[in-house]
C-alpha cells in the first residue's frame, strides 16, 4: 500500500531539503522522511513538515523530521512563501517562522533573484561555546563545543579534509549521539586559511548521518564561535562543497549580541511522492 506525500524540493546551497506540505501525526514524521529523502525516492538530505503556527504573528511552524533546528530549511519555507505569495523580482520581504529546536520566532528576510531566492536568516544564539582538549582515539584531539538547547556542534581546526579526519569525524559524531542524547551531533571540519567548512550532520532520531554540502546552522555555530574568539564582530564567506554560505555574528564581552546567515535558495520541484505504508 502507497501513501501520498505532498511535497516541495528545494535547493539551499546544494543542501537538498523536502518540505511536505501534507498533515500527518507526529508519530509517522520520521518515518515519511527516511523514505522520501532515500536514493530510491525524491532523495535529499533532511525533511521538514509545514504545520499551522502556534504564534499569530508567524507565517507557519516548521518541524524537523528530527526535531532539530535548521538554517537552511528556514529559508527553504521563507522563500516558499514569498513564492506562493508573488513577490516580485528584486522585490524584499520579511517573513517570522516557528521553528522546532528553538523557542524563539526566527526572522527570514527574503529577496527574488532572476531565478532563486537570497535570504537572510536571524538564528538562534547558542547557550555555551567553549573550547576542550580531549583524549579520542588514543591522541588529545582540540575541539570547540558549541551548546543549543537540543543540539551540539562541534568545530574542529583541520589542515585538509582527509579521510583520516573525515572518518574521526564519523565515529566521534555516532559517540557523542550515544552518550549525549542530543537531537543532532554536528561536526564542523574548518580550515581556517581558506574559510572552508566541512559539515557532517547526525541526526540521531533518524540514525542519519551526512557530509552536508551547505550547512547554515553549521556555518552559523561556526560564526559564532569566531566572533567569541575574536572578541568582536566578524563578517566572512563561508566555503562550503555546495557553495558559499555568509555569516556575520558580533560578540561583547564573551556575550552574543547578533548572529545571521545568508544564503540562496532555488525552488526545483514540486508534487506527490509516494511511499510504502
Amino acid at each position: 500500500m502507497k501513501q501520498e506525500i505532498d511535497f516541495i524540493k528545494f535547493n539551499p546551497t546544494q543542501n537538498m531539503t523536502i518540505l511536505v506540505k501534507t498533515n500527518y501525526p507526529v508519530e509517522e514524521y520520521s518515518h515519511i522522511a527516511s523514505k522520501i529523502m532515500s536514493y530510491d525516492n525524491v532523495y535529499a538530505e533532511q525533511v521538514g513538515f509545514i504545520e499551522k503556527p502556534i504564534n499569530n504573528k508567524a507565517a507557519a511552524y516548521l518541524q524537523m523530521a528530527g526535531g532539530e533546528f535548521c538554517g537552511n530549511a528556514c529559508m527553504a519555507l521563507a522563500a516558499y512563501i514569498a513564492s506562493e505569495n508573488g513577490l516580485k523580482l528584486n522585490d524584499l520581504t520579511e517573513i517570522l517562522l516557528e521553528v522546532s529546536g528553538t523557542d524563539n520566532l526566527i526572522m527570514c528576510q527574503v529577496k527574488r533573484n532572476l531565478d532563486e531566492y537570497y535570504c537572510q536568516v536571524t538564528m538562534p544564539f547558542p547557550k555555551r561555546i567553549e573550547t576542550r582538549t580531549i583524549k579520542y582515539d588514543g591522541s588529545d584531539l582540540n575541539i570547540v563545543i558549541v551548546r543549543y538547547h537540543e543540539f551540539i556542534h562541534i568545530v574542529i581546526e583541520v589542515e585538509e579534509f582527509s579521510k583520516t579526519e573525515r572518518e574521526k569525524a564519523q565515529s566521534l559524531a555516532k559517540l557523542l549521539g550515544v552518550t549525549l542524547g542530543s537531537y543532532l551531533i554536528g561536526i564542523l571540519l574548518y580550515k581556517s586559511k581558506s574559510h572552508e567548512l566541512a559539515p557532517l550532520i547526525y541526526v540521531t532520531h533518524l540514525d542519519s548521518m551526512i557530509w552536508e554540502r551547505g550547512c547554515g546552522s553549521g556555518t552559523a555555530s561556526l560564526g559564532a564561535y569566531l566572533a567569541w574568539k575574536n572578541k568582536g564582530e566578524i563578517v566572512a564567506k563561508i566555503r562550503q562543497p555546495g557553495g558559499i554560505i555568509n555569516v556575520a555574528a558580533t560578540c561583547y564581552k564573551e556575550e552574543l549580541t547578533s548572529l545571521r546567515i545568508e544564503g540562496s535558495v532555488g525552488i526545483v520541484a514540486q508534487g506527490k511522492a509516494f511511499i510504502d505504508v
